[in-house]
């Protein structure tokens, strides 16, 4: 019996080209849903009661990397001019020898950040655990998202799928390196944000609640 190599290679094919049109659909419609959500200023953004700042790699010195540097500087202008309350730090702090999180904190406290006003999620291993947890850990209905401009759209996507009432700032405040590779991935990573909001992925873990309106020390490890 002859396989009809033909006929799969045809299937095969068909079904590349429906990828390939999701992926384009995809990276369209999310950035473009989004726009009216995303601010370059801080003074051009609604008040919200918090500001989640997302976690990004923190180098072998204990200093952040200038992505997360900039998060930083973002979020602490945002809590200086009163445009937030409490900021949520979110980021890996999977194991022992790698913690962003608490680096991150270090990092506001040394710029004049209160410590009751600084919440710990330190499960945010990506994007969308970040947002679920927000959520269903510490109670938040409305956010201020802080990230670099090329990962605020899925980012605020992913929130308000999630019931926040979302709103991103642009944390771009230099050049960066391998940018060009950065956006090469999130248009992947923005098929993959559709897929978990669409099947209602559980994140990794989740725990006992912390409400973002109590005590920040209940976040710390």
């Amino acid at each position: 019996m002859k396989i009809p190599i033909l006929k799969y290679l045809k299937y095969l094919l068909v079904f590349a080209l429906a990828a390939l049109l999701a992926i384009i659909a995809l990276n369209f419609f999310i950035p473009q849903s989004q726009k009216k959500f995303l601010f370059s200023k801080t003074d051009q953004i609604p008040d919200c009661y918090t500001a989640i700042v997302l976690g990004a790699l923190v180098n072998k010195d204990g200093d952040p990397s200038d992505f997360l540097q900039d998060r930083l500087d973002v979020a602490i202008e945002l809590y200086h001019t009163k445009k937030v309350k409490r900021l949520l730090l979110s980021g890996d702090h999977g194991t022992v020898n790698y913690d962003e999180v608490n680096h991150m904190k270090q990092y506001l406290l040394e710029h004049d950040v209160p410590l009751v006003d600084i919440f710990l999620d330190h499960a945010g291993f990506d994007t969308y655990n970040t947002m679920a947890r927000a959520k269903k850990i510490f109670g938040i209905g409305e956010a201020i998202i802080v990230t670099q401009e090329f990962h605020l759209p899925r980012a605020v996507y992913i929130a308000r799928k999630m019931g926040i009432n979302a709103y991103g700032i642009r944390a771009d405040r230099r050049e960066y390196q391998a940018i060009s590779r950065l956006r090469f991935r999130e248009k992947i990573a923005i098929v993959k944000a559709f897929v978990e909001v669409s099947i209602k992925r559980k994140p990794k873990f989740l725990g006992s609640r912390i409400p973002i309106t109590g005590d920040s020390k209940l976040s710390y490890d």
